[in-house]
């Protein structure tokens, strides 16, 4: 369906929310990278954010008018898709590094409030392949709503079966339009999918319900209300080098692609669910990172901010926020691997059966609607229960391709509302899982140090009871020496 904002329409409550969260030392963008396998022309790229996006979702051509508390959307009568679509070359030699550091610096990079909030950057390799990185104001929508609308702008063929010609097409209706006949028709069958990629919910809980079985469950008033005093009343989180004040410049970092079966096995002996096995990674990861900083971990524990998807499948393709936030303890001061495993799978079911992500609905909107000065104090108060923001995002299960060029991978970063300095998430992707780390400069200056640990405690999970790995080594030796 597509986005039917006209001029000076009102941001709905949650939307305005997140537009007044925005910070000079947090940005609220939503950051999306895709990996492709080979040079893409940026005229291509173009057209297609043009027919795939941009005709297809009006709010693309429409930017913030503020009044006050509250906020309209206003078309923009200077809309020029070529301000919006930037092309640069990575700098030589290239590879990984190099791409980090851009990434980092369009993290740190506001996005121009006088236009539509958002920015697509053709980012050209040394070695001919190409990056496309998009980023979207979290006030234009959610995780699944701005999942969906990147993921329209891929397909799951080629454009062409064989090898491309040297020139790709300009226009891509006229070379494939079955394809864009037929578009309506794709995205019904993404949403049927098994790993449903249209849906990119925004979770760390898997598939946690639809929002009827939410207003069912939901139970009294009286229970919510009692929700929203226990978070008030929830102690501030320790201090750690993961929290303090923020400054300007972002850190950007992601994973190798890692199997899904592989995580799945990890998982299966304890009935663990994929989300818990890397929740339960990444506690350990951030638990050797602490250890590396001087902090003692034993004992400690961290709390993250995750968010849960609040939206019907029927309207992934509307754009909006229809979110709501749990906080997850994560068990970073406990030695045993599978004893964190334990306790991660125990809270994510408790949290499976709680109300929480609805009253904190129904309390974003609530901060959208209020003064700024109060709506600040509360997004403080908020914030300093939580270390971190951490998101799990269902991808396709196939390989998609954009402009004709298969994504090999594909990666995105989340805002850290609330002065946070932390930003956690997961994606899963053609039968891989990835995870990206952003963070602030001043707090984290090396959030690959994270990444590694994360993907050292995957490793480390075959070891025997998931116990340390330099432990396991010990006693293989001394049986070895028997």
């Amino acid at each position: 369906m597509p986005d039917s904002v006209h001029h000076g329409t009102p941001l709905g409550a949650v939307d305005t929310a997140w537009l007044h969260m925005e910070q000079r030392t947090n940005l609220m963008m939503v950051t999306g990278l895709f990996l492709l396998d080979g040079p893409l022309d940026v005229d291509d790229l173009r057209e297609t954010l043009r027919e795939r996006v941009i005709d297809r979702f009006p709010r693309m051509r429409h930017r913030v008018r503020e009044n006050g508390t509250s906020a309209s959307w206003a078309s923009d009568p200077h809309f020029d898709l070529r301000t919006h679509v930037h092309r640069m070359a990575l700098p030589r030699p290239g590879g990984k590094k190099a791409l980090r550091e851009v990434v980092s610096d369009l993290m740190s990079t506001p996005l121009d409030f006088t236009k539509p909030l958002w920015q697509c950057h053709l980012i050209e390799h040394a070695d001919r392949g190409s990056t496309v990185l998009m980023r979207l104001h979290h006030c234009i929508g959610d995780g699944l709503a701005l999942g969906h609308l990147l993921l329209s702008m891929t397909d799951r063929v080629p454009w062409f079966e064989t090898h491309p010609p040297p020139v790709l097409p300009r226009r891509f209706a006229e070379h494939v339009g079955w394809l864009t006949d037929h578009a309506g028709a794709v995205i019904a069958g993404l949403l049927r999918g098994g790993l449903q990629a249209g849906r990119l919910v925004q979770s760390g809980l898997d598939n946690i319900r639809h929002p009827s079985e939410v207003a069912a469950f939901a139970g009294s008033l009286a229970d919510g209300a009692g929700i929203l005093y226990d978070l008030i009343r929830r102690p501030c989180d320790p201090a750690t080098p993961l929290r303090g004040p923020l400054g300007v410049s972002k850190r950007a970092a992601w994973s190798r692609p890692i199997p899904l079966d592989e995580v799945k096995r990890i998982g299966q002996p304890s009935g663990a669910t994929v989300n818990d096995v890397l929740l339960a990674a990444v506690a350990g990861g951030l638990r050797r990172y602490l250890a590396s900083r001087g902090t003692r971990p034993g004992g400690l524990e961290i709390h993250a901010t995750v968010p849960v998807n609040l939206r019907p499948p029927e309207q992934a393709d509307e754009l909006g926020n229809r979110f709501g936030l749990v906080q997850v303890a994560l068990p970073v001061g406990v030695r045993w691997r599978k004893e964190r495993l334990r306790l991660v799978h125990e809270r994510m079911l408790a949290l499976k059966q709680s109300q929480e992500a609805l009253v904190a609905f129904q309390l974003l909107g609530a901060l959208g609607r209020a003064p700024r000065r109060v709506a600040d104090f509360l997004l403080n108060l908020l914030g300093s229960k939580s270390t971190a923001v951490m998101t799990n995002v269902v991808g396709p299960r196939w390989p998609v391709y954009l402009c004709g060029r298969r994504v090999d991978s594909l990666m995105f970063w989340v805002p850290q509302s609330a002065r946070m300095g932390v930003g956690v998430s997961i994606l899963s992707y053609a039968g891989q899982v990835t995870i990206g780390v952003s963070t602030d400069e001043g707090l984290v200056p090396d959030p690959e140090s994270i990444v590694a640990g994360f993907e050292s405690e995957l490793r480390a999970f075959r070891a025997p009871a998931g116990i340390p790995s330099g432990v396991a080594r010990r006693r293989r030796a001394r049986r070895a020496g028997r």
